[in-house]
């Protein structure tokens, strides 16, 4: 593996860690404001496809691009 792909390597995988994290934030952010909504139904929604959203970021590989 050269120097290149290694720092490649470790690039894609911050990125994919910071997409991460955001789509986690987002999902936490959505269910607090679900709690103090009267209608939560539309925030639960939204956190939702964010979870599912960040499990799906850490199926992702460099090799697939």
């Amino acid at each position: 593996m050269t120097d290149d792909s290694a720092e490649y390597r470790r690039g894609w995988a911050a990125g994919v860690l910071a997409v991460r994290q955001w789509h986690e934030g987002k999902a936490k952010q959505a269910l607090v404001q679900a709690r103090r909504e009267r209608f939560p139904k539309r925030y639960e929604q939204e956190a939702e496809l964010h979870t599912r959203a960040a499990e799906a970021i850490a199926t992702l590989s460099p090799d697939d691009v």
